[in-house]
């Protein structure tokens, strides 16, 4: 995977996390959960050993995304289509205009409006000026085109969380 130093750092404060601060606490749920008897029909023994086994499978994949990881740079130019732009395209097919910020793939989210720059939108956005007008193809078989009308150098903001699986 394909990580900016801030996606590096953000995960590695987001272990550390889990580890010095919710694994205490959680450990602490289950030992009290515990604590109360008979654990076949105990609810909150079985919850908060859900939530132990979901921080620690939380941690393990981070632990992984960290070991295979590979620095992303962004060479873009001021005037160019680059990673924490915000864009403004023109789809043509469906005549509206919508806004996207192009972020790593651990920070993709298009609910939030922001595209992976290894989705075929990121992919194809990337390096491109405004008024280039570009092809997505999503498949061999469908493509559609987009002009852009604005790039916006909106950096990175808190709102640009890493993504969970």
């Amino acid at each position: 995977m394909r990580l900016t130093e801030s996606d590096i750092k953000k995960i590695k404060e987001e272990i550390e996390h889990r580890k010095l601060v919710l694994r205490p606490r959680i450990l602490e749920d289950v030992k009290a959960a515990r604590a109360q008897g008979d654990l076949s029909e105990n609810f909150e023994y079985k919850a908060a050993k859900k939530e132990k086994n979901q921080n620690d499978g939380r941690i393990r994949y981070l632990e992984r995304v960290l070991k295979t990881a590979t620095i992303l740079q962004d060479d873009s130019a001021e005037d160019e289509v680059g990673l924490n732009k915000t864009v403004q395209v023109y789809f043509e097919e469906d005549d509206e205009v919508e806004t996207f910020k192009v972020v790593s793939t651990m920070r993709g989210d298009t609910v939030s409006g922001r595209i992976s720059n290894e989705s075929p939108m990121g992919k194809a956005l990337m390096g491109h000026k405004v008024g280039d007008r570009i092809e997505i193809k999503v498949n061999d078989s469908y493509s559609y085109y987009v002009v852009i009308q604005s790039i916006e150098n909106t950096g990175e903001e808190d709102t640009d969380t890493i993504r969970t699986y």
